[in-house]
């Protein structure tokens, strides 16, 4: 198709950009999760004080992980309503369903509630947005993918920076009640705007003067698969074991991140809500940076490289826990979970193509709800049965390890041919627009 297209009144090659920083502007929004552990010790606090129960480090998390745990589920079942209906119309239902989560937390009066109203509502709606911004970023830059799709995830990455600093002046401020109401009212108002200019490009459209390169090569995808033939090849489950391994290193640094600088590291409390934020300048960065380097190296490649970085980084903090090697191991846990969150949607449409690429991303990103769910849990289960955080980092080398053996043996290019159309219509799933 000529080149004919114009985004935000400009030529395609250049308005398109302006939809990748609507995606990052979005994904600061739903990346707020990221700022849990700011929330960690006033919310023990006001269960304590003002409700008189008291909490365990396992239930304080637990929110966390059930928040994850929808925000993957969501995922592949808004798969095919974002194709059905566009982005626009399914990032304003997230924005409305996270912001409302937002909400309801503040009314929240035990941490059950706070599964409910936090973990359900607030993790479907992060759920049924996310997966918009990166198919538009996916379909936009056949020529850039995975640093495209890397960068719309910057916002997600680069959230915590923002949103674990404000959270800590708020609650000193208003309280951690309050917090969750305001953060609630502005992700309603930010998300709704943002939605609007989100599309697709048209069917056939390509950047102009690119080429597409033959199949496998470069940015190319190896076949043109919808979900169920993705499920068929065994590609498809070495990325997901690796996801999984790669996000419960991630998220497990992420939900610790204060409670082990202030009991393990000896940094005192302000600063460690500061270098929440910092790591998370790492965990943005990382997403177009193994985004770039997906796109230069190959996903298997990258895929190696950061679960050697995972192991260094855990047996650095494992055997040396002051300060210096606390700031380092986190910034690298962190940046490589950045990393993932760009390598795997951008090894998905490498491999498996785009014309099914929501739903195909959605079941791969189930890897990030197993991650969810088991990383934290496995860091509150260490702490209460040892007293410190620090036996978690030992775990996290050795499933390090078995992540490299599994992209060494799995993650490459499928050996498989595309579906029908006929099936794929079967299942629902309509064309790209």
């Amino acid at each position: 198709m000529p080149d004919t297209q114009t985004v935000f009144g400009l030529p395609a090659e250049k308005g398109r950009w302006g939809l990748v920083a609507l995606g990052l502007l979005i994904n600061l929004c739903l990346g707020s999760i990221y700022s849990w552990s700011v929330f960690v010790a006033p919310l023990a606090a006001y269960f304590s004080e003002t409700l008189g129960r008291e909490v365990t480090a396992g239930e304080v998390l637990l929110p966390f992980s059930v928040f994850l745990a929808f925000f993957a589920i969501a995922m592949p079942l808004a798969g095919k309503y974002i194709e059905r209906y566009g982005p626009r119309k399914v990032t304003i239902v997230g924005g409305l369903l996270t912001g409302l989560g937002w909400l309801l937390a503040s009314t929240a009066t035990s941490v059950e509630a706070l599964y409910v109203v936090y973990g359900v509502i607030g993790g479907l709606g992060v759920g049924i947005a996310y997966g918009a911004p990166v198919a538009v970023a996916a379909r936009w830059f056949p020529d850039r993918r995975g640093f495209a799709v890397g960068l719309a995830l910057l916002g997600f990455g680069f959230s915590a920076f923002v949103t674990a600093n404000a959270a800590g002046a708020l609650i000193a401020a208003y309280g951690v009640m309050a917090t969750f109401r305001i953060f609630g009212i502005a992700f309603i108002a930010v998300l709704l705007l943002a939605a609007l200019p989100l599309r697709f490009p048209p069917e056939g459209w390509q950047p102009k003067g690119w080429t597409p390169p033959a199949p496998g090569v470069g940015t190319a995808p190896v076949c043109e698969c919808d979900r169920s033939a993705m499920l068929r090849t065994g590609t498809f489950y070495g990325l997901f074991a690796c996801y999984f391994v790669g996000c419960l290193a991630g998220l497990t640094a992420i939900s610790i991140a204060k409670p082990v600088g202030t009991e393990v590291a000896g940094v005192d409390a302000g600063l460690a809500t500061l270098l929440v934020g910092f790591f998370a300048v790492f965990n943005g960065l990382g997403r177009p940076g193994f985004g770039s380097l997906t796109d230069r190296i190959t996903p298997q490649k990258t895929a190696m490289l950061s679960f050697a970085l995972i192991a260094a980084a855990s047996i650095l903090i494992w055997l040396v826990p002051g300060v210096p090697a606390y700031i380092v191991a986190f910034a690298v846990l962190w940046g490589c979970l950045g990393g993932w969150l760009a390598i795997a949607p951008a090894a998905t449409a490498s491999y498996f193509g785009t014309c099914d690429y929501p739903r195909c991303y959605g079941v791969v990103f189930l890897a990030y709800g197993a991650g969810a769910i088991a990383g934290p849990q496995l860091a509150g289960f260490v702490r209460e049965a040892t007293g410190t955080y620090l036996g978690v980092f030992p775990l996290v080398a050795g499933l390090a390890v078995v992540g490299f053996a599994t992209a060494w043996l799995l993650v490459r290019p499928p050996e498989t041919v595309p579906a029908p159309e006929k099936e794929r219509e079967e299942e629902g799933a309509t064309p790209s627009p």
